[in-house]
This record gives C-alpha cells, sequence and structure tokens, in this order.
C-alpha cells in the first residue's frame, strides 16, 4: 500500500550487545563502547578521544597522523574499556572505521583492530565513515527521516535515506568545508587548539564586515576552492589588517575577524540553500546536520532559521559525537553485525556514502 510504513528488518536482541568502535580515519583517534539492550534501547557506556594537535598555520601529515594513533591506540583503547566497566571478553564484535579517510592513520587503526579481533577471537566489522556519523547522529537526535547534511573537514554532502541507502542529493566539488575553514585558520595562523574551525567561529563572532565572496552553488552541489582563494586573496590587500597590528579607525579597515565572519556566512549560506532544495524534494521537514563543522552554532542557527520557515526543525549534536569519535563507529558496527555483516579483509576502503547497504532499516 502506498505511504505504507515497511516494518523494520532489524528486531529486538534476545540479549544485550556490546561492541568496541575504533576511529581513526583523520587527527582524531577515539575509542568507545556501546551497549544495545533487548527492549531495543541503546546505551552509550564510554566515548575517549584523543587528538593530534599542530603549531599553528600547520596542518597534520599522514604519516605523522598515523604515528600518534600508534603511540595512544593502547591508551585510548584501555581508557574506554575501563570506563565502560567491561572487559574485552564482554564484546560481541570490534568495529572500526575502513574509510574514507587518510590512508596512513586507517592503515594503523585497522591494525589495532585486526590484532585484537585475533587476539580475543572476536569478529571484525568495518563501517563506513560517514554513515558512523548518521547513525550515531540519528540515534542521539531522534531524527526519523531527515535531510542530512555532512559537513566535516574531508567531506560535505547533502544526503537523504531511500531503499536501504543513503544517497547524495549533492556535494562539494572540489574541497570539503571543514578543509576550506582549516585551511584559512593556517593562513591567518589561528590556533589548531581544540581545532582550526572551533578558532574561525569564535574570531567570526567579532566580525562587523562582509566582504564580497563568490557564491558559488552549481545545482545541488557546491564549490568551495576558488572561495578560499578569493579569501585568501584579501589578507595581501592594503586595507588588511593582521592580528595584533594597530589599526586606525576606518570603515575601509579589513580585519582577520571580518574575514571570518564573511566566510561563515557566505559558505553557511551555499550549504542551507542546497539542503532546502533536498528537503523539498523528498518532502521532508527535518534536517539533521552532522561531521565536525556541525558543532558550528551560525551553522546550526542559519540552518534553524531555514527550517522554521519551512515548518520544520533541525537536528544537530554537541562535540561528544559530531567530532570524530569512536562511539558512532561502534553504533554503525553493531547495526551491521546484527545483520549477520562481519569483515574478511582489513584493507583500509575509500567507499562512498551511497555504496552502503542499510541493511538495518526499512
Amino acid at each position: 500500500m502506498p505511504g505504507r510504513r515497511r516494518e523494520s528488518p532489524l528486531k529486538n536482541p534476545s540479549r544485550a550487545y556490546v561492541a568496541l568502535g575504533l576511529e581513526g580515519s583523520a587527527n582524531k583517534l577515539g575509542a568507545g563502547v556501546i551497549k544495545h539492550a533487548v527492549d531495543g534501547s541503546t546505551e552509550v557506556l564510554s566515548n575517549v578521544r584523543h587528538t593530534y594537535i599542530t603549531p599553528p598555520g600547520e596542518g597534520f601529515l599522514p604519516r605523522d597522523t598515523a604515528q600518534h594513533h600508534r603511540e595512544w591506540a593502547l591508551t585510548v583503547i584501555k581508557d574506554a574499556v575501563a570506563k565502560a566497566n567491561i572487559t574485552m571478553h564482554d564484546l560481541d564484535c570490534i568495529c572500526y572505521t575502513k574509510g574514507p579517510g587518510m590512508g596512513a592513520p586507517l592503515q594503523s587503526v585497522a591494525l589495532v583492530a585486526r590484532t585484537l579481533s585475533l587476539l580475543y577471537e572476536k569478529p571484525l566489522v568495518g563501517v563506513n565513515h560517514c554513515v558512523g556519523h548518521i547513525e550515531m547522529g540519528r540515534q542521539v537526535t531522534g531524527a526519523q527521516n531527515p535531510v542530512v547534511l555532512y559537513v566535516s573537514g574531508g567531506n560535505t554532502q547533502v544526503i537523504a535515506y531511500s531503499r536501504q541507502c543513503y544517497r547524495i542529493f549533492g556535494e562539494t566539488l572540489d574541497i570539503a568545508v571543514g578543509n576550506c575553514l582549516d585551511r584559512f585558520a593556517r593562513v591567518i595562523n589561528l590556533s589548531n587548539d581544540p581545532s582550526p574551525g572551533y578558532n574561525i567561529e569564535q574570531e567570526a563572532k567579532k566580525g562587523k564586515r562582509l566582504v564580497l565572496l563568490p557564491y558559488t552553488t552549481k545545482g545541488m552541489d557546491v564549490s568551495l576552492s576558488g572561495i578560499l582563494t578569493s579569501i585568501e586573496a584579501y589578507t595581501s590587500d592594503r586595507r588588511y589588517r593582521a592580528q595584533g597590528e594597530p589599526d586606525e579607525e576606518s570603515e575601509d579597515v579589513i580585519r582577520p575577524a571580518d574575514l571570518c565572519f564573511s566566510l561563515q556566512e557566505t559558505v553557511f549560506s551555499m550549504l542551507v540553500e542546497i539542503t532546502e532544495r533536498a528537503m523539498a524534494h523528498i518532502g521532508s521537514r527535518e534536517v539533521l546536520i552532522v561531521g565536525g563543522v556541525g558543532c558550528n552554532e551560525r551553522l546550526q542557527e542559519m540552518m534553524g532559521i531555514m527550517a522554521q520557515e519551512r515548518g520544520g526543525s533541525v537536528f544537530a549534536t554537541d562535540e561528544r559525537f559530531c567530532i570524530d569519535n569512536g562511539i558512532m563507529i561502534a553504533q554503525a558496527g553493531l547495526l551491521s553485525y546484527r545483520m549477520g555483516y562481519q569483515d574478511t579483509s582489513c584493507k583500509e576502503h575509500l567507499f562512498r556514502t551511497d555504496e552502503v547497504h542499510v541493511a538495518w532499516r526499512p
């Protein structure tokens, strides 16, 4: 029957299931333990994370990031297991990020996951990083059938679910929004602690002037590389005053805060536009924002205004769940495991969001 709600293929378990999730696709190393109870509820038992932070003006290289993950893996995992008040023998499966992400860090975490799997004779479950974000966002917020805006350092996608697949309606044609923000933070020498994107957000709150930047939506897609080039060019303008430089009170002066403000307003407006188009296309009144940039309060505010005008609502999580973490990998991995999926290879796989069979949803 048209409009009839399909029954979920994922049944309540006959016993409790517990999974360990390991995340390390970029500069965050995370380990989390999750529990699926008999009554169908989900409980976060632990969620531990350690971040590789580089000096101001520098990014993080794959080799150095992988070394960080190798050095901190045992500490982070032991902490997660201890906080969950379990032992490794209590686990039903070990889940890890299989991709997409940076090759060397992915390999380091995959090696740890495979080693633990062999040592404790536990099934191994590879998880798509993007799907991990979506499933944790759905679990935490209770969003039913939202349009998903996935924004992070490596990904920018507008996604909607249909027939056991997260389908991509629009995405970046070049660099991700988080990468755009991070790279500009390096240009103006902002700190990487706790993250460059967070410091861009704080700086933008002090901005008073909106400078002209390209507005490059192309259908359902966006292009961000040209915007980054344009905003960088303003730092060579004679009117620009870097942080700490004396400046006269003049309407012509351009400050770092003005550029951060302008960059956020322009890029976030583009993201709101393509998200609204996807909402109109599928008839949804819900928006779920996931990924590290999803923590940005200005993005949430702008998306909320749009959703309210459409009679809808916005769902987002705080930094515990929107920034890369192990618990989202545990959640998506345990859903897969309960549907009968197990890994046969630990080789990292750079697979897209729409290549995952979402077997646990109707």
